[in-house]
């Protein structure tokens, strides 16, 4: 019996020594899989350091487009405003000239007849202006023609 339990033990030593055999391949399977999976990882991590410092210089060229935006957006409201005003002024200066023009005519309106008054009065005057400058005249040859025959005897 003694032969059974040398023979068991050493049976269980092989079975030991095989399974650690597997374990041991297994395990040096695993550590080349972990190797690769850290490779991978440190690959990733340079690129995710890459796209950290390209997402950076995005993110600061956008805000200083957002700034830029601003105050091009303020300036602009400034000179909407300004078209804003010029539009006010010139829609009062637009009813301010309506008004007079309004005045204007009513006023035209109202001394149309003393108009026509002094326009008749007018004529009257030029014509009395004309038949007082031919009457003078008519003396003046009047007068020429007498000196004439004055000359003449």
């Amino acid at each position: 019996m003694e032969i059974i339990l040398y023979l068991s033990v050493a049976l269980i030593a092989i079975a030991f020594l095989v399974l650690v055999i597997y374990i041991s391949k297994t395990l040096k399977s695993l550590q080349g899989t972990l190797t690769s999976v850290s490779n991978t990882l440190t690959g990733l991590e340079k690129q995710l350091d890459g796209v950290t410092t390209e997402t950076t210089v995005l993110l600061q060229k956008t805000n200083a487009l957002a700034d830029d935006i601003q105050q091009k957006s303020e300036r602009l409201n400034s000179v909407v405003e300004a078209v804003k005003d010029v539009g006010t002024t010139v829609s009062q200066f637009n009813g301010t000239l309506k008004n007079i023009t309004n005045t204007v005519d009513q006023q035209v309106e109202e001394s149309k007849e003393k108009i026509s008054q002094i326009v008749q009065w007018s004529n009257i005057f030029l014509e009395l202006k004309d038949k007082w400058q031919a009457r003078k005249q008519s003396k003046a040859e009047g007068s020429t023609e007498e000196r004439q025959k004055v000359r003449a005897h």
